[in-house]
């Protein structure tokens, strides 16, 4: 969804949480079936670089293609070393009750830091019209979406990161 579109609602509490719950969903069932079936400890990785694929032509096509919005504004997130994670723990042990509880551990944990070398540019602080945002934010304010209202947007101020009402430290 928009938490995976846009660079300036990549943060560092939403993006982190909602993503990766969501995102999970189709590599599981394509891991357990092909398990289950064929004893392919390949599912979850074989899905994601689907996904990925899909996404990019997603990505080039209608936000670059049709409103010239910059694909490096709206990458998709990278999944790949938490699929690998996945199929390497059902591959290990043999459970997937055991790949539900740790697997989806290991998805979750290893998310945020397999994003980190992409995410990091657009966190550097700017100050722009006396006022201190990130990278990601500045360009959300260039590159006005219709979807998004000015009073939904995240901005930084001093140390605060606000979005809406909901303020964390």
């Amino acid at each position: 969804g928009d938490w995976d579109f846009w660079t300036d609602w990549k943060d560092r509490r939403l993006w982190v949480t909602v993503a990766p719950i969501v995102a999970i969903t189709f590599p599981a069932a394509v891991q357990a079936c092909l398990w289950g079936r064929y004893r392919l400890p390949w599912g979850a990785t074989v899905c994601v670089l689907g996904l990925l694929l899909g996404e990019w032509v997603n990505r080039y096509f209608n936000f670059w293609g049709w409103i010239y919005f910059p694909v490096n504004f709206c990458f998709p997130s990278q999944l790949i070393p938490s699929a690998i994670i996945l199929d390497v723990v059902l591959l290990l042990f043999n459970s997937f009750t055991f790949t539900a509880v740790a697997g989806a551990m290991g998805w979750g944990l290893i998310f945020y830091p397999s994003n980190w070398p992409v995410i990091a540019p657009l966190h550097v602080p700017v100050e722009y019209n006396g006022m201190m945002m990130t990278l990601a934010d500045l360009q959300g304010y260039h590159y006005v979406r219709t979807g998004t209202p000015e009073y939904i947007r995240m901005v930084e101020k001093g140390t605060l990161r606000t979005f809406g009402k909901d303020v964390a430290p």
